[in-house]
């Protein structure tokens, strides 16, 4: 990091954080319209089916379990930002592709696979590389406040985008409005190459270690590890059973309860409300509670939140507050925790082995979600919706059971990155021009 003289009072006054967190924010929205927009163009324009719809999501998906331990040797070995900007570049010109091809009708399925698959193997890459870039950038005091305004925007992004989204897929067409999303990525790409702080390369060992070597230590560092460890099993089970419940969950309230399209965004939007203000409220519940409480607490409310999703039976007006109560309490504590969870594996994993960390994280997390979605779509195929959502809520009230044994939950305060010897300096750290 730069000398303490010369350190930001605030993450808003460090200048390169903000060109980071600026970028960011507009791809986030950016990638909203694609979530939306993507799925809109195989349906409306390619009359696609359900079967089509779903192998469009494997295509999506898939790099997060192909590429993601690969993509966290890749960032521990070299600068992180200059393939965080290739990304970026990367992203703009496939998702360009769509409107290119539709205006030029040559636009089929395939071609999105081909497109979904492509953007999906650089968004593993943009996602691993800036969990690991952003702790080299900003203050060690200032990391909790850097995760909470980049979770924030997320949360902005979900209350934001989806509207703005369908605006444009209605007045644009869906091909022609991921044009808007080509552009975001244009602009977090030019943000990144704004920075000013010069990222210092990973030291060089004697001879390059191998590829499965390198992977196998990541692995380490998360199993090895009792509070990663901890950390990532509780919140892959919590993910599974997320997925189960997120999977059945709009079927369920517009086939079996009833409820509208209108009232039905209203709903929904309700969670990226609650995200916001968890996102904006974690720093505080962590320095009130610290950081074993705020997570202690925020488990507790977000495991519990989901089993009023049963309560309603009808598509009324007192029906449709408790589920938006249920998916608000819902969001913000995910919110709260996944701040605080990131701040601390951040801050007890050795520099050098921040992108294999988050490499092996994400793989458990991700790992879980065409799993829960294919145990929720099947659950709810020979059972019916609603029993499926009962399994889902009951399986997402199971990460309880880490509060009897965690140490996670007995810490009082964050713990000091450990000294790694193999590294005798920080590889990511930040030096001023």
């Amino acid at each position: 990091m730069g000398t303490d003289s010369s350190a930001p009072a605030t993450v808003w006054r460090n200048p390169d954080f903000v060109r980071v967190w600026g970028g960011e924010t507009v791809s986030l929205m950016g990638s909203q319209i694609t979530d939306l927009a993507l799925p809109l163009v195989a349906i409306l324009t390619l009359h696609a089916g359900a079967f089509e719809v779903g192998l469009l999501n494997v295509a999506r998906y898939a790099p997060y379990v192909l590429l993601t331990l690969f993509a966290g040797v890749w960032f521990d070995r070299r600068r992180r930002r200059p393939t965080l900007i290739a990304a970026n570049l990367g992203r703009a010109v496939l998702i360009g592709l769509v409107p290119v091809a539709s205006l030029l009708h040559v636009l089929s399925m395939p071609w999105l696979y081909a497109v979904a698959f492509g953007a999906g193997l650089l968004t593993v890459l943009f996602d691993v590389g800036i969990l690991s870039y952003v702790p080299g950038l900003v203050e060690r005091r200032h990391l909790g406040d850097a995760n909470s305004k980049i979770a924030a925007s997320y949360s902005v992004a979900g209350i934001g985008g989806p509207g703005l989204a369908g605006f444009l897929v209605g007045v644009l067409t869906a091909p022609i409005a991921l044009a808007v999303d080509a552009v975001s990525y244009l602009v977090s790409a030019l943000a990144l190459s704004r920075i000013k702080t010069r990222e210092t390369a990973p030291a060089e060992s004697g001879e390059r270690t191998a590829m499965r070597a390198q992977i196998a230590e990541g692995l380490r560092a998360v199993f090895g590890n009792p509070v990663l460890r901890h950390l990532a099993t509780q919140s892959a089970t919590f993910n599974l059973f997320q997925n189960v419940v997120l999977t059945v969950l709009l079927v369920y309230l517009v086939r079996v309860l009833g409820i509208g399209a209108t009232p039905l965004g209203l709903v929904v939007s309700a969670g990226s409300v609650g995200a916001l203000a968890g996102a904006l409220a974690a720093n505080r519940l962590r320095a009130k509670l610290g950081i074993g409480g705020a997570l202690r607490w925020s488990t507790v409310l977000a495991c519990v939140a989901p089993l009023f999703l049963l309560v309603p039976r009808d598509s009324g007006t007192v029906s449709l507050v408790v589920l938006g109560a249920a998916l608000a309490v819902l969001g913000a504590n995910l919110a709260v925790f996944n701040v605080n969870a990131l701040t601390l594996r951040q801050s007890v994993t050795a520099d050098r082995l921040l992108g294999r960390m988050n490499a092996s994280y994400r793989l458990l997390l991700f790992g879980t979600v065409p799993l829960g979605a294919f145990t929720g779509g099947s659950l709810a195929g020979l059972f019916g919706a609603r029993t499926a959502l009962v399994v889902g809520v009951l399986g997402v009230a199971t990460p309880l059971a880490w509060l009897l044994f965690s140490p996670v939950f007995r810490l009082t305060e964050i713990p000091d990155r450990p000294a790694d010897p193999q590294a005798p300096a920080l590889a990511g750290s930040a030096v001023n021009d």
